[in-house]
């Protein structure tokens, strides 16, 4: 099978492409921006949303939905956020069309909305405004709240999960009676969506506070995470946002306490969105397909039988029978690949593009050695094994998998953060070796900008760990007490 498939060496960009297209997780849609994700990517999708979906209820938080449309004048009552989001809106400014006379649809210029309508981006100002009628005391909080949805932001260079006009997430959005309870709240999801990305997705995490320049409109804290891709560039793969009371004061939503008195609620917002599957793909992935993770394969084990007789097949179909029944009793998911239209070969080729975990393959000389061929798809390495204790043995080897993709992924990341303690460091490693760039920084906004304008690298973050350190801005030589990662991102 011809994979056409661009090397990573020759054009990284391209190979994403390529590989998204060609493994068939998802196309470019007729809209513009737009895409199609197809089952085999929404499969995956869905994995991630059943393990999330699971987290957030297991720390208290319940689903609901609201409106894909708010309001325009929602937004000009809180000026950070509607600043942040200004460029990116999508705006509805009528509700009809009609013919012309001439067999052509136009807008119905009657049917102006008397105010304008925005396409969610994202969903801070419609939720606070319903809040208002939620809350009047303590007793009505803490409000635990996610929502599942779309959003819309009108990119004008789109790529493939990555960045496109529209895209999935989730998003969580909680009141609370007090600040120190909602920077917890921040913290713990924080973590969550940290614990998931790297025991799920097998993508180590550096978990860190944004700086003032790059922290989420609207808010007083923002928190992330951020991955390491293999050609160098940084992923922010979640936030968690301490949104303090600018929300709650901007839609007049006050509580009144235990104490009697008449206060704003204190608010967080947090979420991740199909951006995961890019760092899914872009972490492990090869040039010979996907690599994926076995906790969230949609296929973890595929079987091919390779047969010549339709006594060789049954025979092999009633040992598949039962290896399966064994497998699925383990709750690992099982394909088993009896196609007549194509060839064994054909098969290997098209699961190793698909980066199903582990495939078995039997034959007829394999059922009289009582043994089968198993292959993995991390290490591209083959085994002959017996049937005896397969069930167990794979059960073993998808966990050695999921483990194996993760520490080389953590090897890599590690490889690539770079201490360095001067400008012209900085820009030598950012061109050569890349990865993350660990340097003092003088805290500035300026600083921050200048930077950024000169290499085109930002500041991912504070990590949460950095240690006190005396020393200097690499870019001002102003006094500095924490190192900080910069890293050319996506």
């Amino acid at each position: 099978m011809g994979k056409g498939i661009t090397s990573r060496a020759e054009d990284y960009s391209q190979w994403y492409n390529d590989l998204v297209i060609k493994a068939d997780l998802a196309e470019y849609a007729a809209v513009r921006g737009c895409m199609v994700i197809k089952p085999y990517g929404y499969a995956i999708w869905e994995r991630m949303q059943a393990v999330l979906d699971k987290k957030f209820k297991d720390t208290g938080h319940s689903n609901a939905y609201f409106p894909l449309f708010i309001p325009k004048s929602f937004f000009s009552k809180e000026a950070s956020h509607v600043e942040g989001f200004a460029t990116e809106c999508a705006v509805v400014t009528h509700y009809r069309l009609k013919n012309d006379g001439h067999g052509n649809i136009i807008v119905d210029e009657d049917a102006k909305l008397e105010e304008e309508l925005i396409v969610r981006p994202t969903s801070e100002t419609i939720i606070w405004n319903t809040y208002r009628g939620w809350i009047e005391s303590y007793r009505d909080l803490p409000i635990l709240v996610n929502q599942w949805a779309n959003v819309v932001r009108w990119e004008m260079r789109t790529r493939l999960f990555l960045r496109t006009t529209e895209f999935l997430w989730q998003e969580g959005h909680t009141a609370h009676a007090t600040q120190e309870e909602a920077i917890e709240e921040t913290e713990k999801m924080l973590h969550v969506y940290g614990d998931f990305v790297e025991n799920y997705l097998g993508v180590p995490v550096i978990r860190g506070r944004k700086t003032e320049n790059e922290r989420f409109a609207g808010a007083i804290d923002t928190y992330c995470i951020e991955a390491l891709m293999q050609d160098g560039k940084a992923l922010q793969a979640g936030t968690s946002h301490f949104l303090g009371q600018n929300f709650a004061k901007a839609f007049d939503v006050k509580f009144t306490s235990r104490e009697g008195k008449l206060e704003h609620v204190w608010a967080t917002s947090w979420g991740v969105s199909t951006r995961l599957m890019g760092a899914l793909v872009m972490a492990h992935s090869d040039d010979q397909g996907l690599v994926l993770p076995p906790m969230l394969a949609p296929i973890q084990v595929v079987i091919v039988p390779i047969f010549k007789t339709e006594e060789e097949k049954q025979a092999i179909d009633t040992f598949i029978d039962a290896l399966s029944t064994e497998l699925k009793g383990k709750n690992i998911s099982v394909k088993y690949d009896d196609r007549d239209t194509q060839r064994p070969g054909y098969k290997f080729a098209e699961w190793e593009l698909k980066g199903v975990p582990l495939r078995v393959a039997i034959g007829a000389r394999d059922m009289q050695n009582g043994t089968v061929e198993l292959a993995r798809r991390d290490t591209q390495t083959k085994e002959t094994v017996e049937q005896v204790g397969l069930g167990n043995r794979i059960e073993g080897l998808l966990t050695e998998i999921q483990e194996n993709i993760f520490q080389k992924a953590l090897n890599y990341r590690d490889s690539h953060i770079t201490e360095v303690n001067s400008y012209e460091e900085f820009k030598e490693v950012l061109e050569t070796k890349a990865g993350f760039i660990s340097c003092h920084w003088d805290g500035t906004v300026e600083t921050e900008k200048r930077i950024k304008e000169e290499t085109k690298a930002t500041i991912r973050c504070i990590p949460l760990d950095a240690k006190e350190e005396e020393g200097i801005c690499i870019f001002t030589g102003k006094a500095s007490t924490k190192r900080v990662l910069f890293a050319k991102a996506y």
